[in-house]
């Protein structure tokens, strides 16, 4: 039985650093006890905005939404082009 032994000595001496390894991870990300899921305060950000008059803010305001408005058009167009330009090349394949 001391061939069985040696080669159990053998295959835990090479399995043995990525286990301690994956063990000390798990201990460590158990003892994490941090909340992860907190949301974006975006007001924080802006209240030097706060400070202008009433006008003011409400120009700001627009073009931060106009910003997002065309942002998220363009990211449309993009993606319809890929869309159509996959639906082109599946109709000629």
């Amino acid at each position: 039985m001391e061939i069985k032994e040696a080669i159990r000595g053998f295959i835990d001496k090479i399995f043995e650093p990525p286990i301690s390894f994956l063990e000390l991870a798990s201990e460590k990300l158990q003892g994490v006890q941090l909340v992860t899921a907190q949301g974006l305060d975006v007001g924080k950000y802006l209240s030097i905005f706060g400070d202008m008059p009433g006008p003011w803010q409400m120009v700001v305001s627009s073009l931060l939404i106009s910003t997002v408005l065309l942002g998220s058009l363009l990211i449309f167009r993009s993606v319809m082009r890929l869309y159509y330009s996959l639906k082109e090349g599946v109709k000629w394949w």
